[in-house]
């Protein structure tokens, strides 16, 4: 048992200790691909999503030094015909790459570091294999394979992590890739020496051009994850079990944590933040928040054509159309807002829809990261109107028709450069702006369908909360009267209906010629 080489189960042991929701299946996965052309994985997540979790989890599985079977017993695997075959018969190859980093002097050193680290326990392991002076991993593989006809798992944890902290060295990248290509380029020394090969990281595999540097894996990532959607993170299923577990609030829950979705997946949380919120017993903000304020704050003050356009309408509650093809799968090759705007969904800042190709910040814990990071250069009108919220919000509940319109003009007013105004989308994105704060106490919901029609705005109050719920409807060039009337005459019936008594309706005017806004609030 070493390092790199067959490290061993007790990582995983420690992951099953705590709070665990068992996605073992995907081992099945991996064994399925085992005797095929398609053994080469990489599935990208951002951090804090059960990376290093199911990479430990692939060791403890197939690592020969050890015997994982009481570690596996009663978990999903269990009752897969490919359990057996494959538990414990593999030399595993272990890299987490950030190690490496964390640990070396220099990044140049990094590449040779790895292949020295490596082929130093494969000496040990196989000395009448390995030559002395052997400084080529691909080489010492092969050597090994070839005279024992042992195969080989390789596990990549971060693969990615070298093109994050050498963002801007070529060099230092292309050495990498081609560290990588020797040991996955295909063809009879592959086929002979790798029998399977795991990589997992934040970023997609680096494209040159339009072509991938690593053609022959088949590659899972944010945008596309197709049969692994489930593995992404945790499901809505997985979370209720917990949430019932823990005697925590699936509601709360599901507003802080939920919010990605995939075509085979439509809710998927970010499992970090599930479990230190069930460790914690309460729900709030788990991104480390320098490094979130930081990262974020980055991407989105970059200068591209319609970057900060699409950054306000998701604050305000849209969705935004976004290219991905052109994203080069790094941290700087960035040409549109196109490019910036799929680097914030493979960090998991935004989530993507690949029906409509459009993206939204996916809960309040990323909403919260948006907060705080607008508030930087070019953000200063955004973050007043967020500063301003809460004024905003306790003006509405004591019914101050002159403070809401005066807010809600103001908030227009720093917008109006940005959303083109006179549409019913750009008013609720303003309004839903205006109101930023509110959704730690609402869930906000557009075209609510009531007894008569739909409710243009609902503010439904979450669990644990005595707020009122409240209907806003917007009007142009009418009258807020006439949108209070419009409240009372569609007879809002359905989920709206036990809030009568505790229902505020506000009425909003927005007169395009004078730019002007009137309100009127009524209780019900």
């Amino acid at each position: 048992m070493g390092l790199y080489l067959n490290p061993g189960n007790e990582a995983f042991r420690k992951i099953r200790s705590g709070v665990y929701i068992d996605k073992t299946d995907l081992i099945d996965y991996i064994n399925q691909t085992i005797p095929t052309t398609s053994n080469l994985t990489s599935f990208s997540r951002p951090r804090r999503f059960g990376k290093s979790f199911a990479a430990k989890m692939l060791c403890a599985y197939y690592d020969k030094s050890c015997d994982s079977r009481a570690l596996f017993q009663g978990l999903k695997i269990c009752r897969m015909d490919s359990y057996e075959e494959y538990l414990n018969k593999f030399d595993v190859i272990y890299l987490d790459i950030t190690r490496f980093i964390s640990t070396t002097t220099s990044l140049n050193e990094i590449v040779r570091n790895v292949q020295m680290s490596v082929i130093e326990e494969l000496r040990e392991a196989y000395p009448l294999c390995v030559r002395e002076k052997e400084e080529v991993l691909a080489n010492a593989l092969f050597a090994i394979s070839h005279k024992t006809g042992n195969k080989f798992i390789v596990i990549i944890d971060e693969w990615d992590a070298l093109f994050r902290e050498a963002k801007d060295d070529m060099t230092i990248q292309k050495e990498y890739v081609q560290l990588l290509r020797g040991l996955f380029k295909g063809g009879p020394s592959t086929d002979e020496t790798i029998a399977v090969a795991y990589m997992t990281g934040i970023l997609p595999i680096k494209k040159y051009g339009t072509e991938s540097a690593l053609t022959d894996f088949q590659e899972f990532t944010m945008t596309r994850p197709a049969k692994l959607a489930k593995y992404v993170g945790f499901t809505e299923a997985e979370v209720k079990k917990l949430c019932k577990k823990y005697h925590m609030d699936f509601e709360d829950m599901q507003t802080w944590y939920d919010g990605y979705s995939f075509n085979r997946i439509q809710h998927v949380y970010s499992p970090n933040s599930v479990m230190q919120a069930i460790r914690n017993e309460e729900f709030q903000n788990y991104w480390t928040a320098s490094e979130t304020y930081e990262s974020l704050k980055k991407y989105i003050e970059m200068d591209f054509d319609g970057l900060k356009d699409a950054v306000v309408s998701m604050l305000g509650g849209e969705t935004v159309r976004v290219k991905i093809s052109t994203f080069q799968n790094d941290m700087t090759s960035f040409h549109s807002k196109d490019d910036v705007l799929t680097l914030l969904i493979h960090l998991g800042y935004l989530a993507y829809d690949s029906k409509t190709h459009k993206a939204a910040i996916p809960n309040l814990e990323v909403a919260d990261a948006f907060g705080d990071a607008v508030s930087g250069k070019g953000w200063a009108y955004v973050a007043t109107a967020i500063q301003d919220s809460d004024n905003l919000l306790e003006a509405t509940m004591k019914g101050d028709c002159e403070k809401v319109a005066t807010a809600l003009e103001k908030t227009h007013e720093s917008v109006a450069s940005v959303l083109e105004y006179n549409n019913e989308a750009s008013l609720s994105a303003a309004v839903i702006l205006a109101y930023y704060t509110a959704r730690r106490y609402y869930e906000i919901v557009h075209e609510l369908p009531t007894g008569k029609g739909f409710a243009d705005l609902s503010f439904l109050p979450r669990r644990n909360t005595d707020s009122p719920a409240m209907i806003v409807e917007q009007k142009y060039d009418k009258d807020a009267d006439t949108a209070i009337k419009q409240i009372k005459e569609k007879r809002y019936d359905g989920k709206l209906k036990e809030y009568f008594g505790n229902l505020i309706m506000v009425g909003i005017n927005y007169d395009k010629g004078t730019k002007k806004h009137t309100c009127l609030i009524e209780q019900a």
